[in-house]
């Protein structure tokens, strides 16, 4: 069997799970082409305001709940960590933000939770830890077992959805920005980074290939046993940047029976010197030329409501793009891929709004995308890998 043939029968198999585990116990029906469309954001952060939750009209969304210690590197650029002690703080008090709203919320454990939390006019919420740095000290290199203590307290306290780095690489995985242009660093899932795949398998926990180098998410694609997402990013297709993802990319998350999560950053969407709707809808269409109805996600990285000092600059990206330039130039002086450009705009206008997951399903009915596709791309392809892997 090829490669080809190989990668072709896995997809087609793992998605036959995934859309088996969809079925409702009371049809033969997949839930979403049975109940409302189901509107699922890959990446946003608990509000302070609750009303943003349901005038977001979302179902469920996976909630970066992570707290970071900044860090100077040796080369001057920052990095943020996501250290164990820092994040099992977060984790309880998002648990009790949650807890203490049932009326808006449902703590998501299993993908199960979403129909539930559907039915109750609830919003299910997913905890995701962006950069696997909270589970350092698992690791021991001194001929023992590896210890996985801290990676089961987040999991006992609600973790579902780890990614493995944040930006620049650790023990476990190379980072996108790990991208000298000088060097040509691309760096792999490390043997470590091997281990904690096998363990997050064997938690039945999302992993999360975001931000990781390219080399990474292939490694990470083929050691898993499980589908991987990339909850948030864009497509290398349409901006050459090293945050950007080529296209061997999205076809290994799509043949693990995963999903590709465009987000709402303007500058890593197109080059074009005013940003719209349609540049969106183009990524949308790129994935799923790439990786098929069944890879392509939506994901948000702003808060619910949108970017919050573009919003309070009315969406003037001219003026809301120079809170980037400093990190900006602090990558272009190493030569990292894509930085040379200098960045033009943050958001997309329509898109910076609390409305947006209606906004984008209306685009893609412009677009021309048959209702059954929408259904995928706004919620349901979410919906499958969660409750593939969540169980």
């Amino acid at each position: 069997m090829t490669k080809a043939q190989y990668d072709s029968t896995r997809r087609t198999l793992l998605k036959g799970l995934g859309a088996a585990s969809l079925l409702s116990p009371f049809a033969s029906l997949p839930t979403w082409a049975k109940s409302p469309r189901l509107y699922i954001d890959g990446l946003s952060f608990l509000p302070i305001d609750l009303r943003d939750v349901p005038a977001s009209k979302l179902d469920a969304f996976i909630a970066d709940i992570s707290a970071i210690e900044t860090i100077t590197q040796a080369d001057g650029t920052l990095n943020y960590k996501r250290t164990f002690d820092a994040c099992n703080k977060s984790i309880k008090q998002a648990s009790k933000t949650v807890k203490d709203h049932p009326e808006v919320y449902l703590q998501g454990l299993s993908g199960n939770d979403i129909i539930l939390a559907q039915a109750q006019s609830r919003t299910a919420v997913y905890f995701q830890i962006q950069g696997a740095d909270c589970v350092e000290q698992d690791i021991e290199h001194t001929g023992k077992a590896a210890n996985w203590q801290q990676l089961d307290t987040l999991h006992q306290q609600g973790l579902r959805v780890l990614q493995l780095t944040h930006h620049y690489g650790n023990q476990f995985a190379g980072g996108a920005l790990d991208n000298d242009g000088t060097q040509g660093l691309n760096l792999p899932l490390t043997a470590a980074g091997h281990e904690l795949v096998s363990a997050l398998n064997q938690r039945n926990m999302l992993i999360d290939v975001s931000h990781s180098s390219p080399q990474t998410a292939l490694d990470a694609a083929k050691a898993s046993n499980a589908p991987i997402v990339q909850s948030h990013g864009a497509a290398r297709k349409f901006v050459n940047h090293a945050r950007c993802s080529p296209d061997e990319v999205i076809r290994a998350i799509a043949n693990s029976g995963g999903v590709f999560g465009v987000f709402m950053m303007s500058f890593w969407l197109t080059n074009k010197a005013k940003p719209t709707i349609d540049d969106y809808i183009r990524q949308l269409e790129h994935i799923n030329r790439v990786g098929g109805v069944d890879c392509v996600a939506i994901a948000n990285d702003f808060p619910l409501r949108g970017q919050e000092n573009l919003l309070a600059l009315d969406n003037d990206n001219s003026q809301g793009v120079k809170e980037y330039l400093e990190w900006w130039h602090s990558l272009r002086d190493r030569n990292v891929l894509g930085f040379e450009l200098e960045p033009q705009h943050v958001v997309i206008p329509e898109l910076n709004h609390i409305d947006r997951m209606s906004r984008i399903d209306d685009a893609l009915a412009k677009a021309r995308f048959k209702s059954t596709d929408r259904d995928r791309f706004m919620g349901g392809n979410w919906q499958r890998v969660l409750k593939s892997v969540l169980l």
